[in-house]
């Protein structure tokens, strides 16, 4: 149990491409497990693995199972993590513990990150990110995601932060913490189920190449933190503003009432607005991480690309 090589699994197909320089996507697995409801958790992260594929990357969702770390999962893996109801949310300081305890888990954006930037892969996906949460003043509450992506040089594909947060002390933090962040075709952070949250970034850019680029320009640099490609959905895929903004409203005071709090606010939240907008939510999550899987792989083809 002292090597870690012992602890991680690759499948062929994502090792063979790490020893080759091909381009690689990690993929987190906690969407699977705890973001989607069954059967349409299996359907998304296979068509998710698909579009990397299509476009000429390789994916690695990576998960947690009976303590070994998998780097890519077979379509049996795969689907025990989407259908098992012994699979926890494994963060950083979870996989130690997971892993000596031949547990289940499923990573986080944190975890996601940590595990994929130790073997060598530098390009990952995911639907929106963690942060300061609301009232953090008085909780002090906000995401691992973020001092990880403090001090792990990993490219994030996301549409920004939860929307269920404060975006505004979260893209604070981002920059105590130097994590770059680009817009990808605006100068608005997106606001995950929003297209704009409301904030403005610095720095727009319109290609993969041009990322490749700036990811080059980081690794020469010796830059360590992580990089954030902020990738809003179309005005017309969002959902309504309107109603984000009264499910949200209607959200945090039930969460209020029941003394929800902590960990237990974002899964308590996205559920509400599952049920709320009758699953209206749940289809743009959908179309978010399938975007942002697609163009997580355009970037690291023209990474690969650009260090041959």
């Amino acid at each position: 149990m002292s090597d870690v090589t012992e602890l991680i699994r690759f499948t062929d197909d994502v090792a063979a491409a790490l020893s080759e320089g091909r381009p690689v996507v990690a993929l987190e697995s906690t969407i699977i497990s705890h973001g989607l409801p069954r059967p349409e958790n299996l359907r998304v992260a296979t068509e998710v693995e698909d579009i990397v594929r299509a476009c000429g990357a390789v994916p690695a969702t990576i998960a947690m199972l009976d303590g070994i770390v998998h780097v890519g999962l077979t379509s049996d893996l795969l689907a025990q993590v989407a259908n098992r109801d012994d699979v926890v949310k494994v963060s950083v300081r979870d996989i130690a513990t997971v892993a000596a305890r031949r547990g289940n888990g499923a990573t986080t954006v944190a975890a996601t990150s940590q595990i994929a930037s130790r073997v060598g892969i530098d390009v990952f996906a995911t639907g929106g990110l963690g942060g300061v949460h609301r009232e953090a003043r008085e909780s002090w509450d906000e995401s691992a995601d973020l001092t990880t992506m403090g001090m792990t040089p990993m490219t994030i594909v996301c549409a920004g932060v939860k929307s269920i947060l404060d975006v505004g002390a979260t893209l604070e933090r981002l920059e105590t913490l130097n994590v770059g962040v680009l817009g990808y075709g605006t100068n608005a952070f997106p606001g995950f189920y929003l297209s704009d949250s409301g904030h403005l970034v610095d720095w727009s850019v319109s290609t993969p190449q041009e990322v490749a680029a700036i990811m080059m320009a980081r690794r020469a640099f010796g830059i360590q933190s992580a990089l954030v490609v902020a990738y809003p959905l179309d005005e017309a895929e969002q959902l309504d503003p309107d109603l984000h903004d009264q499910v949200l409203r209607e959200g945090l005071r039930l969460a209020s009432a029941r003394n929800v709090i902590g960990k237990d606010v974002t899964p308590f939240l996205l559920d509400h607005f599952h049920r709320a907008t009758h699953g209206a939510s749940l289809l743009v999550n959908e179309r978010i991480i399938v975007r942002n899987a697609e163009l997580a792989a355009r970037i690291a083809v023209a990474r690969s690309a650009q260090a041959a």
